[in-house]
C-alpha cells in the first residue's frame, strides 16, 4: 500500500475573484489487478503495455487505486509531480524478494501477448491462486503466478521422469523374462 499526502495549497478563483485554501489529502493506494481490472472497464484498452498513457488515463488510474472512501474528484486535480512520481516508483516497485534468473532471449522482432486483467484472473485460476491475492499489488501478484507457473511445469518434468523410468523397468522385466536372464 502507498500513501501519499496532497498538500494544502492557495489557488486562485477566477469566477469569484478569490484565493481558495485547499485542506491537506492523504490517499491510501493500491496497485492491484482490481484497479487495473476497473481501469480497463473505462478505457477498453490493455494497461500493461508500452502505450503512453494520457494524464487522464494516469489520474483515473490513480482514482481506482485509491483505497481511501469518500475523495471528491475534485482532489486529483491537487496531485503534485511529487504525488505522481511516488505512485509511478510505487508501481515499478517488485514488492518482492524473489527474482529469476531468465533464459537469454533471441534477438529481433519477439510477438508479445497482450496482458489483460482477464488473462491474469485465467492464470489465477488455472494455477489454482486464492481471489483475495487480486488485491496484493499487482507486481507481487505476477511474481506469484510466475513462481507457480515454473514449479507446475517442474513437477511435470518430473513426473515424465518417473513414467519414463517405470515405463524401462517394466521393458527390462520383459527382455529378462524372455530371455531368460537374472540381469
Amino acid at each position: 500500500m502507498l500513501t501519499i499526502i496532497i498538500p494544502k495549497k492557495k489557488l486562485w478563483d477566477s469566477k469569484q475573484e478569490v484565493f481558495i485554501d485547499t485542506k491537506e489529502y492523504k490517499l491510501t493506494l493500491e496497485h492491484s489487478l482490481v484497479s487495473i481490472s476497473k481501469w480497463e472497464a473505462k478505457w477498453h484498452k490493455p494497461f500493461i503495455s508500452d502505450d503512453k498513457k494520457t494524464q487522464e488515463q494516469t489520474v483515473d488510474y490513480i482514482k481506482f487505486m485509491t483505497l481511501t472512501q469518500n475523495v471528491d474528484d475534485s482532489v486529483y486535480e491537487l496531485l503534485t509531480k511529487e504525488n505522481f512520481k511516488s505512485v509511478t516508483n510505487y508501481i515499478e516497485d517488485t514488492m518482492t524478494a524473489t527474482w529469476f534468473s531468465e533464459p537469454k532471449k533471441p534477438q529481433g522482432p519477439q510477438k508479445k501477448e497482450t496482458i489483460t486483467s482477464e488473462l491474469i484472473y485465467y492464470w489465477m485460476v488455472a494455477l489454482e491462486i486464492p481471489f483475495e491475492c487480486q488485491k496484493w499489488h499487482l507486481n507481487r501478484l505476477l511474481t506469484l503466478v510466475k513462481v507457480c507457473n515454473a514449479k507446475a511445469k517442474s513437477a511435470n518434468k518430473k513426473t515424465n521422469r518417473k513414467e519414463m523410468l517405470s515405463k524401462n523397468a517394466e521393458l527390462n522385466a520383459a527382455r529378462r523374462k524372455k530371455l531368460g536372464t537374472s540381469g
